[in-house]
């Protein structure tokens, strides 16, 4: 699979490709309302991407970018020529971009961000709270940056700028990139995607990261669920913050008929895969009770 995200745009959001499905995009688009992809890199970094425009019946403007504006690139192309240059950039070859003639886009210089004027405990305040939304590990750089700027918002007060905002995720991101660099082997909330992913194929609906709260979750699970789905299981935003803390995860679940009796045979499902992805729970089989995955490491990787 390719360590890329492509967004298109009719909002379809395909992440870790492969070759022969990027090429299907690319072959795809052209038509009313979806004449171009988005490629950023997974970990997404800023200001590297790569982009596509195509109309039917014309050639494709393909370009791609890997820092400040200067370094943004632009060059017209067959659909040949084209997936080769996406393919190869997604895949970092060495002379990706060899096979096309590119130009400079000549946009002019970003203006600098004025620096934040903070005090220290606001400072604080609000790096530690985006710290703890990169650690949890669900939300893009755009998310992060939406939540900076409103963070210390008051009524009388504005004091961080989209800008500003911007700037501060892109480094505090950048930090996190390099920390998770050093990560070996398969982390704890891959273990649960993969036990989630057998849990969704056995006719359990698994959400991860679902809703703000369990309110808005028991309400919105069933309007997930596919066609003979027999029960769900799902953490919401505070069950990630409490798992990015260091407290375990923990897990709701139910049977869709509302029963006891399956409530708990659909625990004892959650339990099972937990395990066989290699993951410890707690849970005493009260059907009353959430499922508590502990211990657990929280090393999401970042996607963007």
């Amino acid at each position: 699979m390719l360590e890329i995200v492509v967004e298109t745009e009719t909002g379809e959001r395909h992440v870790r490709v492969s070759a022969e499905t990027l090429a299907g995009l690319v072959r795809r688009i052209g038509g009313e309302g979806d004449r171009f992809l988005v490629l950023q890199r997974v970990p997404d970094l800023p200001g590297v991407f790569a982009q596509i425009w195509h109309e039917n019946g014309g050639d494709y403007s393909v370009e791609h970018r890997d820092g400040g504006a200067d370094r943004h690139f632009t060059a017209t192309a067959g659909l040949h020529g084209t997936i080769a240059a996406l393919t190869g950039w997604a895949r970092q070859d060495a002379g990706w971009d060899s096979g096309l003639t590119w130009s400079p886009l000549g946009l002019p210089p970003e203006p600098a961000v004025p620096p934040l004027e903070l005090g220290a405990a606001d400072r604080e305040l609000l790096e530690d709270r985006v710290r703890e939304a990169l650690t949890g590990g669900y939300s893009s750089r755009a998310q992060l940056a939406e939540l900076a700027e409103e963070y210390l918002v008051t009524e009388d007060s504005r004091p961080v700028s989209r800008e500003q905002a911007a700037a501060l995720v892109d480094r505090l991101w950048l930090e996190r990139v390099a920390e998770q660099a050093t990560w070996r082997g398969e982390t704890d909330p891959e273990r649960l995607t993969r036990a989630f992913a057998a849990l969704e194929q056995a006719g359990i609906t698994a959400r991860e990261n679902f809703t703000c709260c369990r309110n808005c979750g028991q309400a919105e699970i069933g309007g997930e669920s596919a066609p003979g789905a027999r029960g769900f299981v799902y953490f919401h935003s505070q069950c990630t913050d409490s798992a990015a803390a260091g407290h375990g995860l923990t897990l709701l679940y139910g049977g869709f008929d509302g029963s006891a009796e399956t409530t708990t045979a659909i625990g004892d499902e959650i339990v099972a895969a937990l395990a066989a992805a290699g993951l410890q729970t707690r849970w005493d089989r009260d059907p009353g009770r959430s499922i508590t995955v502990t211990p657990l490491e929280w090393r999401r990787r970042l996607v963007g």
